[in-house]
């Protein structure tokens, strides 16, 4: 005999967030109603999008974007033996 198979429910809740014009658009946000998950999502990309931005300042003040890729294999293989 087959055990009958019950999906569960999940409840939902809704919440209300005051957000400024600024951040609405800067998240690209279209409407009224956004799944959490999504908003999650763009806020992580953004977060994600301002940290390469200062890695990268960080790389040029350290000249770092100017070494060619021998310098870096190098830099790499230096390490390596350090390590080893």
């Amino acid at each position: 005999m087959r055990k009958p198979i019950f999906k569960t429910k999940r409840m939902m809740h809704i919440i209300q967030v005051k957000i400024s014009d600024t951040d609405f658009q800067r998240y690209k946000l279209e409407g009224q109603e956004i799944k959490f998950t999504d908003l999650v999502d763009k806020i992580s990309l953004e977060y994600a999008r301002q940290s390469l931005l200062e890695c990268n300042e960080i790389a040029e003040k350290v000249e770092l974007s100017k070494m060619t890729l021998d310098e870096i294999n190098a830099e790499i293989k230096a390490v390596r033996n350090f390590i080893a």
